[in-house]
């Protein structure tokens, strides 16, 4: 058997990958499986689409979860906005859905979670702002709606209707009581 040298530091890494590629080779892994995970791509769902275009299964399985929305089907509706998710987690309207679904099934707490995430891709987006302060207000959460309250009027330039509704949803207070709305939560979550 011949002996194989081992070449001295400082000699081309094309050897070096040679050599790997070989020892792969006789111990039957395939060549690529050698490769970093640095030079392969991630699988994104949307791989290949620029940022601001979003996956057209993620689109089609919203319009799903929407349409179930409407027609009071918050468990269908839910199951779709995660489709959609799972598509393309760039999909700031499937969360906003997702919350949505949530305050359908009088889960305030959950809508709350859904809309920051809404937020994490788009943090000034004033719609998503003031639904997420109204659903503050029906966990009782007064003062982080009125956080919610301060952000929105900041943003806006001119006439705010967003921040005229949170507002108005504030001085109202929770449709149902807080206590009412925390027996909820226990026996649905």
């Amino acid at each position: 058997m011949a002996h194989a040298s081992i070449e001295p530091k400082g000699r081309t890494p094309r050897l070096a990958a040679a050599l790997l590629a070989i020892a792969l080779a006789l111990a039957g892994v395939p060549a690529d499986a050698a490769k970093s995970r640095a030079t392969t791509p991630d699988a994104a769902p949307a791989r290949g689409l620029p940022d601001s275009v979003l996956a057209p299964l993620s689109l089609q399985m919203l319009k799903a979860g929407e349409a179930q929305l409407a027609a009071g089907n918050a468990s269908a509706a839910t199951d779709k906005f995660e489709a959609a998710l799972a598509a393309d987690p760039r999909n700031r309207l499937a969360f906003v859905g997702m919350a949505r679904a949530a305050e359908a099934q009088g889960l305030p707490g959950k809508a709350v979670r859904f809309y920051r995430e809404a937020l994490e891709i788009d943090p000034n987006d004033l719609s998503v702002l003031e639904l997420q302060g109204m659903a503050f207000v029906e966990r009782g959460a007064k003062s982080r709606a009125e956080d919610n309250l301060v952000r929105v009027r900041k943003l806006c330039e001119a006439d705010c209707p967003q921040a005229d509704r949170l507002a108005a949803a504030i001085a109202r207070g929770p449709k149902a009581p807080v206590a009412q709305t925390a027996a909820l939560k226990t026996t649905d979550d």
